[in-house]
């Protein structure tokens, strides 16, 4: 196992840099880039904004527009000059070659160096550390809460395939499933936040402002109140994946030939279902743990931190994609592809721990 192990860490260098690399030259060639993004910020700019901008002294905004560069490759750059341009480019390290650009990148990864954001002024670790907690509560929260609900669930429809339990549990969730999650976010604002029926929870943020000031017990007891209603908006969707896959990998061992040899040794179903089907049919449910809490912890959060304003890493990404702020957006990708891979060497070894019988050392 360790020499797999061993092999799984070697492959993570290729394949981050698979990702980066693809999605730096993609990205750059998407119209709207960062230099864009900041003459059309400095159109708006009074002098002393646009020589923080540039680095440089903004009062060439004074000069008469007949001496104002009107012929920029940058279309959004009428009314700055061709110095205020290049300074632009410079600051954000445009005025050097793509592929300069790219090695410096690697470089920099390479040391687990990612700069610094370009709008934001801050550090992008500094960024990713402060909207960290909020999408580790969430995603940790929901993806706790579903697996407790649909594995005991799944399992008893199993046991009771066909039933009216059976029949009326996949209507719930099928339907749970079907509902949109900031859909259903909104519907829990307008029935319990305020809106036209009751005022029970907040809309705003993780905590209340006035935490610091409070007690440890109160403290404790904001935070959960302030987590319930994105918690619940999350989950709601997530159970009829989950239940599905654990009820069909158990109807599918159940009817196995080791089931009923088991039987006829004179086993109970509790010790058949525990100690012998239970082991087969959680491999797949762990399978496919990684890629669930990956989706969950980056992707299912962004719409609901949208919708309760909580400034996690999903909105952040959403948030500098749209600005193009490359840093961040370079670094977060970075970042999420390294937690995948690292789970899905987890799950490797999970597997195992289940089933001693896999062996990857023989793959």
């Amino acid at each position: 196992m360790r020499a797999y192990i061993f092999r799984r860490l070697l492959l993570l260098i290729p394949t981050l840099w698979a990702i980066v690399t693809i999605n730096f030259f993609l990205v750059q060639l998407a119209p709207g880039g960062p230099v864009d993004q900041a003459i059309a910020y400095a159109q708006g700019m009074n002098s002393s904004m646009l020589d923080r901008l540039t680095g440089t002294s903004a009062e060439t905004l004074d000069q008469p527009a007949s001496n104002r560069n009107t012929d920029s490759s940058y279309t959004g750059a009428r009314g700055l000059t061709e110095e205020d341009i290049e300074a632009i480019k410079k600051r954000f390290g445009f005025d050097q070659p793509i592929y300069v650009r790219y090695g410096h990148m690697l470089w920099d990864y390479l040391r687990f160096d990612f700069g610094e954001s370009l709008f934001r002024g801050s550090t992008v670790v500094d960024l990713i550390v402060t909207r960290l907690p909020i999408s580790i509560s969430l995603g940790i929260w929901t993806t706790l809460i579903v697996y407790l609900v649909s594995i005991p669930l799944g399992i008893r429809k199993a046991i009771q395939h066909g039933s009216r339990f059976d029949v009326w549990t996949s209507s719930v969730i099928i339907a749970a499933h079907a509902i949109p999650q900031f859909l259903f976010a909104v519907i829990l604002i307008i029935f319990f936040a305020g809106g036209k029926f009751f005022d029970w929870f907040p809309i705003r943020g993780m905590v209340s402002n006035d935490w610091s000031e409070l007690s440890w017990g109160a403290r404790i007891a904001d935070y959960f109140w302030h987590m319930v209603l994105p918690v619940i908006a999350m989950t709601i969707g997530g159970f009829a994946g989950l239940t599905m896959l654990t009820k069909n990998s158990f109807l599918d061992e159940i009817h196995k030939q080791y089931v009923v040899t088991a039987r006829a040794k004179g086993l109970t179903d509790k010790a058949i279902l525990y100690k012998h089907v239970f082991r087969n049919a959680m491999l797949l449910i762990i399978a496919g743990f990684p890629a669930a809490f990956i989706s969950i912890f980056f992707t299912s959060s962004l719409l609901i931190e949208v919708v309760f304003s909580l400034d996690g890493l999903g909105l952040l990404g959403y948030e500098t994609t749209l600005q193009r702020d490359y840093p961040v957006m370079f670094a977060t990708l970075y970042v999420f592809g390294l937690i995948g891979l690292v789970m899905g060497i987890i799950s490797d070894v999970m597997y195992t721990i289940v089933d001693p019988r896999i062996n990857f050392d023989q793959l």
